[in-house]
């Protein structure tokens, strides 16, 4: 694939094969990101992990202190008081039975999904849809609970859920360019701690293997790991 003059001009303000500090990572991201709309920044983590074990699966979710920088669209089955607490809290869709019947028919207007325990019984038969999409509600990551009003303002304030992918590298969002390069930095912070917590018991050796931060179009920054436990 060719590579256009903007995204050479962007590689080369990377050094390969360096280690940066996080702050450096965090300035240097915006400077390298040169699409015209607002690119997301993303982290990507390789972790001392083997996915195929189960007790070396890691999973979780934080809530960024700055959010994404992303409207997000939620919905949540619930009956009820409980769908009145949704609505207080800001859901975006709320329902129930009818719900279900509206997603097994292909509607996927939706970011995130919440459940009250009472309800999965009816949104398991939607595994199939929502399992591939990484929507499926997971008491892990709290979104099957009773309280709905924490779940969905942790949501629209910024809560991203992560998961160790099958070659051990966990991929999130923590922002966008238009953020400030101290926010970038406090929120790639608190994901990382995030991860730190959720380090399983059996991990042996190094646990943060390989941090690497990128906007949408951007290049691959290295981070020192050592600059985000400090």
């Amino acid at each position: 694939m060719k590579t256009g003059r903007r995204r050479k001009e962007a590689i080369a303000k990377v050094e390969r094969d360096r280690l940066y500090l996080i702050q450096e990572a965090c300035d240097l991201v915006k400077e390298a990101s040169f699409a015209k709309f607002d690119e997301s920044v993303d982290l990507a983590v390789r972790l001392g992990v083997n996915p195929k074990h189960a007790d070396q699966m890691v999973r979780g979710a934080t809530v960024l202190p700055h959010g994404i920088g992303k409207t997000v669209r939620v919905l949540v089955f619930a009956k009820g008081e409980k769908a009145i607490e949704a609505e207080a809290a800001g859901a975006d869709h709320i329902g129930a039975d009818e719900l279900v019947a509206k997603v097994q028919e292909g509607w996927l207007d939706f970011d995130t999904v919440i459940a009250t325990p009472d309800m999965m019984g009816q949104v398991g038969r939607l595994g199939r849809i929502l399992g591939p999409r990484g929507l499926m509600p997971n008491p892990k990551v709290g979104t099957v609970t009773f309280d709905v009003t924490k779940a969905v303002q942790e949501v629209k304030a910024g809560k991203v859920e992560f998961r160790v992918e099958r070659a051990g590298i966990v991929h999130a969002p923590v922002g966008k360019r238009s953020f400030e390069s101290d926010k970038l930095r406090d929120n790639v912070k608190a994901l990382v701690d995030a991860l730190l917590r959720a380090k399983p018991a059996s991990a042996k050796g190094q646990y943060l293997r390989s941090i690497t931060l990128s906007s949408t179009m951007g290049p691959g920054i290295s981070i020192d790991p050592a600059s985000i436990e400090a």
